[in-house]
C-alpha cells in the first residue's frame, strides 16, 4: 500500500502546523487544538404583506466564526507563553490571515474571544494544564 504523500499542491505538510493566524503558528510546539468548529451565516431581509407571508430577498454573506478548542500541556506538548502572546495579538484590535496548514487562505480574522481554565493544579497554585477556547471572527 502506499503511503500518503508528503506534498499537497506543493505545500509540504507538516504535523507541527497545524494552522496560522498573521506570524503566530498553532502547533505542537506552541498551541495545538483539537478541536475547530467554524459557523457561517447567511443573510435574508423579510418584508411583511398583508394576507399573505412575509416576503424576503438574500441579502448576501453573514457572520463567520470560528472556535478552537484544546489543552495546552508543556510537558507533553505547546507553551503556556502562547496563550500571552495570543492576548497580545487580540489587544491590538488587528485583524489576521488565517491560513491553515495546507496553505489555503480562510480570510482575515480577529480574536474577540479567550477563556482559559486552568487544570491539574499543582503545589503553588501552578496549572500542569489549560483548557482553551479562542474565539475569532471574520473581518474580511
Amino acid at each position: 500500500m502506499a503511503s500518503l504523500p508528503s506534498v499537497i499542491a506543493g505545500t509540504t505538510l507538516s504535523p507541527a502546523h497545524l494552522l496560522s493566524l498573521g506570524m503566530f503558528i498553532f502547533g505542537m510546539d506552541t498551541m495545538a487544538y483539537s478541536d475547530l468548529v467554524r459557523r457561517t451565516t447567511w443573510r435574508h431581509g423579510s418584508t411583511e404583506r398583508f394576507m399573505a407571508r412575509p416576503a424576503s430577498q438574500f441579502l448576501g454573506p453573514g457572520e463567520d466564526s470560528i472556535t478552537l478548542s484544546g489543552r495546552l500541556m508543556p510537558e507533553v506538548a505547546g507553551q503556556f507563553a502562547a496563550i500571552e502572546v495570543i492576548k497580545a495579538m487580540a489587544d491590538t484590535g488587528e485583524d489576521y490571515p488565517l491560513v491553515d496548514g495546507l496553505g489555503r487562505v480562510l480570510g482575515h480574522y480577529r480574536i474577540v474571544g479567550l477563556e482559559e481554565r486552568q487544570v491539574a493544579i499543582m503545589g503553588g497554585g501552578l496549572p500542569r494544564g489549560v483548557d482553551f477556547n479562542l474565539d475569532l471572527e471574520r473581518a474580511d
